[in-house]
């Protein structure tokens, strides 16, 4: 589980604390450069040292982890929280949008209402 001499790569490391779910996903991200270490863009097979901090973007937001405990094999989840200290700020609340499949045609009645009710609008007199 633990490397004895307190490395372990970075993809192998973000597999084992399970912010992705295969090594190959982790992999790909350090290739396409959303993965960072102390602010440098990295290859998956660079280590990471305790202490260390990951920026990891995922899904259009950045992670903030520092790395407390170096993991190669994939643990539990109550064992991988303990593996990294959270930074990520918390995110700004995004509004829900009604989107309708283009040409879906005219919303009915239900539908308006519904759309109204998520923006905001609803009249309720």
């Amino acid at each position: 589980m633990t490397d004895a001499t307190g490395t372990a790569r970075i993809d192998s490391w973000l597999w084992a604390i399970r912010v992705y779910k295969t090594r190959s996903a982790a992999t790909t991200a350090c290739r396409a450069g959303h993965v960072r270490v102390n602010g440098d863009r990295i290859k998956a097979a660079q280590n990471v040292r305790i202490g260390d901090e990951v920026r990891v973007r995922i899904s259009g937001f950045d992670r903030i982890l520092v790395v407390r405990q170096t993991l190669t094999k994939r643990v539990g989840a109550p064992v991988a929280a303990t593996a990294y200290e959270d930074r990520t700020p918390p995110r700004d609340p995004v509004a829900m949008l009604a989107v309708r499949d283009r040409g879906a045609g005219r919303p009915t009645k239900r539908e308006r209402r519904e759309i109204d009710r998520l923006r905001g609008r609803d009249q309720d007199d």
